[in-house]
């Protein structure tokens, strides 16, 4: 059984025996995500984390046009299969770029990596099975644990009628242990937890310190139907990445409105005298609800993984989550 060992105690994702600890690593930045990642330093994040106890890796082929799963499954070969849990996506297919020219480089879909291949939206069930053929041969393993339809927002009925029901042979058939969802939004995660046998879902960005919006109404669903929901994107975009908002604060991928960043700035005058940060509480606070089993964090250097790694180790009473609380800030 894949197991996720952490100093905080596992627990259950999906369906299928799977197991993770509070911490999981989202390899977009092994995609080059923003800027290229240099030959010397991307190499040692995966080992870093593996040291700093993260057993589960999420990945896609929207990742620097597979260069993500390709460095990722490089920085897990030799480790023991059983032990660590991967996931990757469907929904986006890579296939040759007939415009490409050299030079021309995917850094307008945030990638800095060169414009070889392009994404096709496929949600079918031939695409899905293509997919995950095309992915275990850039992860270079024998096997997927969990399979996640990509951001399928425009494409919602194609999900339903041909994503899904391919997933959900995969997993009768025991190709995969547990299948699901990741998207920006709660709304269509929502749908998709009623109205699907999905295992799991990755919902980014939605349940934060900030933004509670899967409160309302994904977390009760996950709940009612013994769904499990990895928490993505819990910095909102790097607001609560640092123990006070810096000048250029991002929320949402764009600047930060000064009522945002005054909320923040009371959220860490109110943690301070307990000797608690915001990025502590940014990552603690999800995993306080049943539904959560885990926080996915990216990371573009071994010691930043590191240090997410540690983030749900600080001890944080109960005391301060009820003055957040009664002060209106949650």
């Amino acid at each position: 059984m894949a197991q996720a060992t952490t100093n905080r105690g596992t627990r259950d994702f999906g369906r299928g025996g799977l197991t993770v600890g509070p911490i999981g690593y989202g390899a977009a930045a092994l995609g080059d995500l923003y800027a290229p990642r240099r030959d010397e330093e991307w190499p040692r994040i995966v080992p870093a984390g593996w040291d700093a106890g993260v057993r589960y890796f999420d990945t896609a082929p929207h990742y620097g046009l597979g260069r993500s799963e390709e460095r990722l499954g490089e920085g897990l070969r030799g480790r023991p299969r059983d032990d660590y849990v991967l996931s990757t996506k469907v929904g986006r297919l890579l296939e040759p770029n007939p415009d490409y020219r050299a030079g021309d480089t995917d850094i307008a879909n945030l990638f800095a990596v060169p414009a070889t291949l392009r994404r096709r939206f496929d949600y079918s069930r031939d695409g899905v099975l293509r997919s995950v053929e095309d992915s275990l041969r850039r992860l270079g393993v024998d096997r997927i644990d969990v399979l996640f339809v990509h951001d399928p927002d425009e494409h919602e009925r194609e999900a339903l009628e041909g994503a899904f029901p391919a997933l959900e042979e995969l997993r009768s058939q025991g190709v995969i242990r547990s299948y699901g969802a990741g998207m920006n939004q709660s709304a269509m995660l929502t749908r998709f937890v009623q109205q699907t046998d999905l295992d799991i879902v990755m919902c980014a960005g939605r349940y934060t310190l900030l933004d509670h919006a899967a409160e309302e109404d994904l977390l009760p669903a996950a709940l009612e139907r013994g769904v499990s929901v990895a928490v993505a994107a819990v910095f909102n975009s790097g607001i609560l990445a640092t123990d006070r908002p810096v000048a250029a604060a991002k929320f949402d991928y764009s600047s930060a409105p000064a009522s945002v960043v005054e909320r923040t700035n009371r959220i860490a005058d109110i943690a301070a005298p307990y000797g608690v940060t915001v990025p502590q509480l940014a990552v603690q606070f999800p995993l306080r609800h049943p539904a959560v089993a885990t926080v996915v964090m990216g990371a573009d250097a071994p010691e930043q993984i590191v240090r997410n790694a540690s983030l749900a180790d600080a001890s944080v009473p109960e005391e301060l989550w009820g003055e957040l609380a009664a002060s209106g800030v949650l």
